[in-house]
């Protein structure tokens, strides 16, 4: 997984944190768009890494194929 999509995830956890508590007084509340969101974005992150990585392994293997003939 890329850098940039390892900290947008850490942003996505933390989001999913901040819609169960209150940031300014501590209590404790529920933000269902916020928490979905989180979720939302969590699978969409671990989507396209699974989804890029693949893409490199097929580019690889067909040039690791390719020298062979």
């Amino acid at each position: 997984m890329d850098k940039y999509l390892t900290v947008i995830l850490i942003f996505m956890v933390v989001t999913i944190a901040i819609s169960f508590f209150d940031p300014n007084t501590g209590d404790l509340r529920f933000v269902p768009p916020l928490f979905y969101g989180g979720i939302a974005g969590i699978i969409i992150i671990v989507v396209y890494s699974s989804y890029k990585e693949k893409k490199a392994r097929q580019a690889a293997n067909a040039k690791r194929k390719s020298k062979k003939k």
